[in-house]
């Protein structure tokens, strides 16, 4: 009787372990800046505020060229200085980034696409300041590009008029600076807004509300009144970062500085109290 032999099985080797990524603010903040830059809208509206800048800007200043020394120049206009005409287009520039600063947070939670952010980043804070941090830093490069560009190429058109000024003069680069920093954290209350309201039309209201509709609504009020409450809007301390003067009206730039950055956290405060508490 011949015996049987087997052969012994190979060992079984166990599949290799999945690596484990920890969640850490780097990946957090490169995770942002990619899906930033992953959307078309991104690239739009960045090139429409920047244009916006560029173009009212020298718009600005080609009107006051034409019309210096014709004797039809309004009174006002004819005190302009070459920085608020080459910062003629913030305003338009500050919607076209605070909008697209509503639609980075705000836009995730139209899509579902927040679901999906919050299971990879349970914390959740962290979503928060890395989309204000990322989105914040895209927008203060874009405005100060935007306002350097403006004013060196508008400065070619106001040569030989009063309101030509260069570098060298008192408050121009603190001015250009303070305009693309006023942009960056414009933007960063857009997407605060964005994350507080968790709507796009909802938080494009209030942030064309509280910069455009209520300091137009404040000439309404008695005169003492609006020397109180006009320095304080977000809109007004915000722009003494970039006004070249100052008045008894108005705000010095450090102190208009700390009050901007007081609206931008009261709105971050806002936002990171509702993503804690209440679900996507």
């Amino acid at each position: 009787m011949s015996a049987l032999t087997t052969t012994p099985e190979a060992p079984r080797t166990a599949p290799p372990a999945r690596p484990v990524h920890r969640v850490t603010g780097r990946r957090v903040l490169c995770a942002e800046w990619a899906k930033l830059w992953s959307v078309r809208s991104t690239w739009i509206t960045l090139g429409l505020g920047l244009l916006f800048l560029v173009a009212f800007g020298l718009i600005a200043a080609s009107r006051f060229s034409s019309q210096y020394g014709s004797g039809r120049m309004n009174p006002e206009f004819a005190r302009a200085t070459a920085v608020s005409l080459s910062l003629f287009g913030t305003n338009f520039a500050q919607l076209a980034l605070g909008v697209l600063g509503v639609l980075v947070t705000a836009g995730e939670y139209s899509t579902g696409l927040i679901r999906s952010t919050l299971a990879a980043v349970p914390r959740r804070l962290p979503v928060l300041w890395s989309k204000a941090a990322v989105f914040g830093l895209v927008a203060l490069v874009v405005g100060t590009v935007g306002a350097w560009v403006a004013f060196l190429a508008g400065g070619r058109i106001l040569a030989g008029t009063p309101a030509a000024m260069d570098l060298t003069h008192e408050g121009v680069v603190r001015s250009l600076f303070g305009a693309g920093l006023y942009l960056g954290l414009v933007g960063v209350i857009g997407t605060a807004l964005g994350a507080l309201l968790r709507s796009v039309a909802g938080g494009i209201s209030v942030l064309v509300a509280a910069f455009m509709l209520i300091p137009g609504l404040t000439s309404l009020l008695p005169s003492s009144w609006q020397d109180d409450i006009s320095p304080y809007l977000p809109s007004h301390a915000g722009q003494s970062l970039f006004a070249l003067t100052h008045d008894t009206t108005t705000l010095a730039p450090l102190p208009g500085l700390l009050v901007f950055l007081g609206w931008t956290a009261l709105a971050l405060a806002g936002a990171a109290y509702r993503l804690v508490r209440t679900d996507a």
